[in-house]
């Protein structure tokens, strides 16, 4: 029993930590996620990669793709495929502005992070985001090198 409760985490914070050096962030939004059983049950075990993941629009509906899901280990012949497209949800307002937004070029949607609620729902923070240039993500490695050169002078 104890092996088991190692397993399952109760808090699930999983980051994007790539985006923050390739996009600038426009606007942050929190969107819940349709998923299958032994979808929810690979995330609870931290097992989801965002690395490559985008939202994109079909039919007026939100859809995420890229994001892998690993299957799930006890799961039988029902287990889910790794890579299909999920189906965000929003607001329609959140929708609607989200893609008058998408019209300006150089704008796209990424995944910023996912987390699991007090509810125990599998949330997405999402992020409408425009793509740095060479010069800005130079900057930003700057910033980084100096923060932490301070960090270590302060020990």
């Amino acid at each position: 029993m104890a092996k088991e409760k190692e397993k399952i985490a109760k808090h699930v914070d999983i980051r994007n930590r790539r985006a923050s050096f390739e996009y600038f962030f426009l606007d942050t939004y929190t969107a819940g996620i349709m998923l299958t059983g032994t979808e929810i049950k690979s995330i609870r075990q931290g097992k989801v990669n965002l690395g490559d993941a985008y939202c994109f629009f079909l039919n007026d509906g939100l859809y995420i793709r890229q994001m892998h899901i690993s299957p799930y280990t006890e799961g039988t012949h029902y287990n889910h495929e790794p890579l299909r497209d999920r189906k965000l949800l929003l607001q329609k307002k959140e929708l609607k502005k989200l893609q008058d937004k998408l019209t300006d070029q150089g704008l796209t949607v990424i995944p910023v992070r996912m987390f699991i609620n007090d509810r125990g729902f599998a949330k997405l923070e999402i992020a409408l985001a425009k793509g740095k240039k060479l010069y800005d993500k130079r900057e930003s490695i700057k910033e980084r090198d100096v923060s932490r050169d301070l960090d270590r002078e302060r020990y």
